[in-house]
């Protein structure tokens, strides 16, 4: 196994026993992405200095001073090469969102997310692409080229994380992180065949994320296992006073997935809800998921049979409620004040034919929607009422939980598509997010799994496990993703 192909705890604990450097683990990750992303289009900008930061990592290793984070013994995340979606800020580092309106932009300051992880020691190997500024389903939408699913290269690797998804399941890096929005992380990591956490809203700063739909949007780790993202949400969770939506955690229930056995999932009862299994589902992926469900069974899990009635409304809500917000977040990309700038002969025509020839036609068509949606006219027919399904959506899940531990299903409705499929299709590509919506709607954490695979010309394709935890309850629920890969696992 090469060293670009370990989880993060087996880097760490060959680091603390020193069977290899902090310097020879990136580099393996460096040469896997130069042998790789030209095919993948997974990063946008890798950083070559990472190895001089692995360098200065494995002098502090070496030597006999030992900082105040080192006292107890190494960081959790010390030396391990990472991957950020290009929407989160890194001081110094060119930050694009995967759009031509930002492609020159510099960081001027470090994302809340980023100032953890360096106090915990990760390197930084590069920026991952994504659908420009997170719009999308595919990662088609960048404006610098779509990136390929690591399983089939003709096909997309889910988006708009797409990028990471793919770098963490092509191993070059060992775990990632994203953003997600109304299914962002999940969906590229059930296409990806890796493991993808959406926490509760709150539970991780927006702060140096550049926003989408402020009230929808939240960072979250993809990676190789459920103790490997556990790993990484630790380190990156809590209050912050640059970002007044994110509380502190609850650390109570602070399990490693590592405790999770086939023993522990007796305890637990899963609801499945009817609505989950309709038409639009493929046959194949339902299978791989009911199969699923039958080994929790038989590992003694405790199916129940619930509702969630407001579902099959989650998904109309959410392509009006978060246009809306796009519409006003992106009011800022004007061609004035940073980023690209066409010097037309009044204020006016500057603004409209900046974004004219700058934003793709899925931004376009977003603030167009949301700024019909939010109009005077329209504010009361379209917007209240979807922030009115908005509370119905969470209320059942409220309710769903007031009986069962976790709620399980399908991340997606199908496989990963193939490349152009259906990008001229809109309402198509916008039913990819009929599973991940409602969560992102009611704020409740949930995660995908990898299940199993799908035979499709030739070629093993993942599917996900979607399990869905309460409010606040993420390690509870790595947890228990951590006993169903035990049973999933071959």
């Amino acid at each position: 196994m090469r060293l670009n192909e370990l989880t993060i705890k087996q880097a760490s604990a060959g680091l603390h026993q020193k069977e290899f450097s902090v310097t020879e683990l990136v580099e393996d990750c460096l040469d896997a992405i130069k042998r790789e992303n030209k095919n993948l289009h997974a990063y946008l900008d890798i950083f070559e200095d990472a190895a001089d930061a692995a360098q200065k990592a494995d002098e502090m290793l070496g030597s006999k001073y030992q900082s105040v984070e080192m006292s107890n013994g190494l960081p959790s995340l010390f030396g391990i090469p990472l991957a950020i979606k290009d929407n989160i800020l890194i001081e110094g580092r060119r930050c694009t969102a995967g759009s031509k309106i930002l492609e020159n932009y510099t960081a001027a300051y470090d994302a809340t997310v980023i100032r953890k992880l360096k106090n915990h020691g990760a390197i930084f190997l590069g920026k991952t692409n994504l659908d420009e500024f997170a719009m999308g389903v595919s990662t088609e939408n960048s404006a610098f080229g779509p990136t390929k699913n690591p399983h089939d290269h003709t096909r997309v690797p889910g988006g708009s994380s797409g990028g990471s998804a793919a770098a963490v399941a092509a191993n070059l890096c060992l775990a990632a992180l994203g953003s997600d929005t109304g299914g962002s992380i999940r969906q590229p990591s059930a296409f990806c065949g890796v493991v993808g956490l959406k926490p509760t809203y709150g539970a991780v700063s927006r702060h140096g994320l550049i926003a989408m739909a402020s009230s929808l949007d939240q960072i979250g780790p993809i990676a190789r296992s459920a103790e490997d993202a556990a790993l990484l949400f630790n380190a990156i969770k809590g209050k912050d006073a640059f970002d007044a939506t994110a509380v502190a955690s609850d650390n109570s229930n602070q399990l490693p997935a590592a405790s999770a056995n086939y023993n522990f999932l007796k305890k637990i009862k899963v609801g499945v809800p009817k609505e989950y299994f309709i038409k639009e589902l493929d046959i194949k992926v339902e299978k791989v998921v009911r199969s699923a469900l039958e080994k929790m069974e038989q590992a003694g899990a405790e199916l129940i049979d619930i509702s969630l009635p407001n579902m099959p409304y989650a998904l109309p809500a959410y392509y009006i409620i978060a246009p809306s917000e796009i519409s006003a977040n992106l009011a800022r990309y004007d061609g004035i004040r940073y980023g690209y700038r066409h010097q037309a002969d009044s204020l006016y025509n500057t603004y409209a034919l900046s974004r004219q020839e700058a934003l793709g036609p899925e931004v376009k068509r977003r603030i167009m929607l949301g700024t019909y949606t939010l109009s005077a006219g329209y504010y009361e027919s379209y917007y209240l009422k979807a922030q009115k399904v908005r509370h119905l959506v969470r209320e059942d899940f409220r309710r769903a939980f007031d009986k069962v531990d976790i709620i399980v299903g399908p991340t997606a409705p199908g496989l990963a598509f193939k490349i152009g499929a259906k990008i001229n299709d809109p309402v198509q590509m916008y039913l990819e997010d009929i599973y991940t919506v409602a969560i992102n709607l009611a704020g409740v954490p949930a995660l995908s799994l990898p299940a199993g695979t799908v035979e499709e010309k030739g070629v093993r394709l993942p599917v996900g496990l979607q399990i869905i935890g309460t409010w606040f309850s993420e390690n509870k629920l790595l947890k228990i993703a951590g006993a169903i890969e035990k049973i999933l696992t071959p």
